[in-house]
């Protein structure tokens, strides 16, 4: 019998229909809402390739080093040709197409055509992402579809991993799930307890559309946390949705498209929607009685499950992995979109050679790079990484920069697209991912991966290994003859490091709207009161000028905006000397910026010493910015530093940030106080006016820099400016957004900032905008 029923499957079955489908009918027969499907069982298989005599032949090309890439490519291509190469019985065509022709209800059914493997899914080894698995398949393709899962059960990732694991080939079979296809809405996966820790929440990633999308890297999926025991949701992190795949209403296939903008940032999952979800789980995993890996798809507000598998990476009390897997499965376990065998299901597959995929997080600078996972966890660690290593860290600090600047590319556990890493890396040129969760424990150091800072994903082994090439985001910011179109609004960029300096002037922009001093101060690794303490004054001074200096230089005469300290005191505990800085309970609202400084004199004073110093030298580039104030006396006192140390507060181009609403709502006193400039840090500004911290995933959905009260304040302190004859300008994150350019230039800013791989975008927005609003007084 080629054909079984999920109706009719068990556990007990496993060496029958493999572990995806033997999974399947447990779920099946337990009540669960499992859509409906047969399995072509593991002896159509083996019964298949002994029949036509090519079982010796096959499990003889599977003799080789698993370690040389060229013998895995040539036993894959010889299995492939073997398989793919021979026809099926006839007895077992007629018995695959009968059963197919009873699941369309008259119609021609869409299935989803998945491989199973008898050693997948079992407790011990999950055996992540090697078979295939395909979407929206009809009864032309059927019989095809079939023989290309077999065939994949030597993938070259399966052959590697089979041999490492001690499991012989010729006894490992395949069975293919063949199951009416979910045309979903929503889908994603869910994990029934930690999967790091075993704590009891659960964890659950949702994306709009097909689980493909979020597969594959092309989209960053929701993610919820919730108590298992309450259904409490404990945190939600909203991801920007860009791309969702769904089935194509004419051709029915699988077709990736934008999401409509108002879904791209809207929370996947509703309240009931999380509920009925933590139900199922919970149902799942007492019927297995073990933590278990769930994928699920809601269609017309129904919720199915499309597959269940335990969690391997789940540490027992001593701290190590009771099943000690590899790093190939842990991370495929805290991923989080990563299908046990070929990352495909109704909701999730591929097929497409993203099945290596071992980690996912976001995207946060472009690019695809190879290179060997240097772990880092504390400082000393750093004078590891060399030239050409990937830093894998839990989330980078500014005294990182110089091995980050040796580095390939980044790898972090924590982040966002705002964090350090994010924004260094984007300026240095390298690519990088961020927030995957458990990359400091899923990778190991010395492990050769493939990072794609565009996709957020990382693949083990090399992309030279592969036929793929590698490239770095030069291109986009530097091409061979910069041509900026012409507008009224200057677009400027924003830099962190003076090691970005020469890609950043490349972008054509009209200047620098932000320049961080901080980073040149805490990549000294020691704080400035203890640097200036072992070093003196002037050499403290003499480091600021030159990291100026090396940004003003690569811009003149365009204008160079540098931002006066403004690090918050948990980045200061960590350097050497950090052992007395407070210890505050959130030190975004703490002892920073202009508080800092005008309580901290002497070490305020070195930094104003700097800038005089530049004015020295000739650069009358450099414009001086005041982070964080409040009102017009922050101003003022600081202004009288300014005049102390030499600096002409006439002759010199001086401004203020616009973070707070007080400083927003003060703006006339401010003006008063003669600044040339006011420029708005709307992650600041956005976060005191909503009350919501950005890196608290309770709230984090909440913030948002276009909220009515945010754009409220800004489009009145743009006004006031324009009637006082004050520059505006924004250099917060949101600068780089479309909508944020088009509200500015329609008030009338006078400058944007951009993140380095946003100029060319903001450019064109802001040209596009002005030529609007011409057309619109013309007409």
């Amino acid at each position: 019998m080629a054909v079984l029923w999920l109706d009719d499957v068990t556990a007990d079955d496993l060496d029958t229909v493999g572990g995806k489908g033997a999974s399947l009918g447990e779920l099946t027969g337990a009540g669960l809402p499992v859509p409906p499907g047969f399995v072509v069982t593991a002896g159509t298989y083996r019964t298949f390739i002994e029949e036509a005599g090519i079982d010796e032949e096959l499990f003889a090309a599977m003799d080789i080093d698993p370690e040389d890439s060229a013998a895995l490519r040539a036993a894959e291509e010889t299995a492939r040709d073997l398989i793919l190469g021979t026809e099926l019985p006839e007895s077992v065509r007629e018995e695959i197409l009968e059963a197919y022709r009873t699941m369309g209800d008259g119609d021609e059914a869409f299935v989803a055509v998945r491989s199973s493997a008898t050693a997948e899914d079992l407790p011990d080894a999950s055996f992540a992402g090697q078979q295939e698995t395909f979407l929206n398949v009809r009864e032309e393709a059927l019989l095809e579809r079939v023989k290309e899962c077999w065939a994949s059960l030597f993938s070259q990732r399966a052959i590697y991993y089979r041999q490492r694991q001690g499991f012989p080939h010729s006894e490992v079979d395949i069975a293919v799930v063949v199951q009416r296809m979910v045309d979903a809405e929503k889908s994603g996966v869910m994990f029934t307890s930690h999967p790091s820790t075993g704590e009891p929440e659960i964890i659950i990633e949702a994306a709009w559309g097909l689980g493909e999308a979020v597969v594959s890297g092309s989209v960053s999926p929701d993610n919820y946390v919730v108590d298992r025991e309450t259904a409490a949701v404990d945190e939600v992190t909203v991801a920007d949705k860009k791309l969702l795949m769904e089935k194509d209403a004419e051709t029915g296939e699988t077709v990736e498209r934008e999401v409509p903008e108002e879904k791209r940032e809207a929370r996947v999952l509703t309240d009931d929607e999380i509920e009925r979800l933590v139900e199922l789980g919970r149902q799942v995993e007492d019927h297995y009685g073990t933590p278990q890996d769930v994928e699920w798809a809601i269609y017309e507000g129904e919720v199915y499950m499309l597959q269940s598998r335990p969690i391997t990476t789940i540490a027992d009390s001593t701290g190590d992995a009771g099943t000690t897997p590899s790093s190939t499965e842990r991370a495929a376990a805290t991923n989080g979109g990563v299908d046990a065998d070929g990352a495909g299901s109704n909701a999730n597959a591929t097929g497409t050679g993203d099945d290596e995929v071992i980690l996912r997080g976001l995207g946060a600078s472009p690019g695809i790079v190879s290179g060997e996972v240097r772990i880092v966890t504390k400082l000393d660690h750093l004078d590891q990484v060399g030239e050409g290593d990937l830093i894998v860290t839990e989330m980078t600090m500014p005294d990182m920069v110089p091995a980050m600047k040796r580095a390939v590319g980044i790898v972090t556990d924590e982040g966002g697209m705002t964090s350090h890493a994010a924004i260094v890396s984007r300026e240095l040129g390298v690519p990088a991912v961020v927030g995957t969760g458990s990359a400091t424990t899923a990778l190991s150091d010395g492990q050769v991966v493939t990072i794609d800072g565009d996709k957020g994903t990382i693949r083990l082994g090399s992309a030279e290994e592969r036929g793929e090439e590698e490239h770095e985001p030069v291109e986009a910011v530097r091409p061979e003859t910069p041509v900026k179109p012409m507008t009224a609004t200057e677009v400027k960029v924003n830099v962190s490091i003076p090691e970005a300096a020469e890609r950043a002037a490349a972008t054509g922009a009209d200047g620098v709207g932000l320049l961080r001093i901080e980073h040149m101060v805490l990549s000294l690794g020691v704080t400035p009161e203890k640097y200036i303490a072992d070093n003196g004054a002037d050499a403290y001074v003499e480091e600021l000028v030159e990291g100026i200096r090396e940004v003003a230089e690569e811009f003149y005469p365009r204008p160079v905006r540098a931002r006066t300290l403004d690090a918050p005191t948990d980045e200061f505990r960590e350097l050497e000397g950090g052992e007395s800085e407070p210890d505050e309970h959130n030190p975004m609202m703490g002892w920073r910026g202009i508080r800092r400084s005008l309580d901290k004199t002497d070490v305020f004073r070195q930094e104003l010493r700097a800038f005089a110093r530049l004015y020295e030298m000739g650069y009358d580039n450099v414009e001086l910015m005041l982070p964080l104030v409040n009102d017009a006396a922050d101003v003022e006192a600081a202004k009288q530093h300014m005049e102390a140390v030499g600096i002409d507060t006439e002759k010199r181009r001086w401004g203020v940030m616009i973070e707070t609403p007080a400083s927003a709502l003060a703006i006339e006193e401010l003006a008063d106080c003669g600044i040339d400039f006011a420029s708005f840090g709307t992650n600041d500004l956005t976060q005191y006016t909503l009350a919501v911290d950005r890196n608290n995933g309770n709230v984090a959905d909440r913030f948002d820099e276009l909220h009515p009260a945010v754009l409220s304040l800004i489009g009145d302190v743009i006004e006031t400016c324009r009637e006082l004859d004050v520059d505006t300008s924004i250099c917060g994150q949101a600068g780089s957004k479309p909508d944020m350019v088009d509200f500015l230039v329609e008030r009338g800013v006078t400058s944007i900032s951009a993140n380095i791989d946003a100029v060319r975008d903001v450019q064109h927005e802001v040209k596009r905008t002005e030529q609007k609003l011409i057309l619109d007084d013309v007409r």
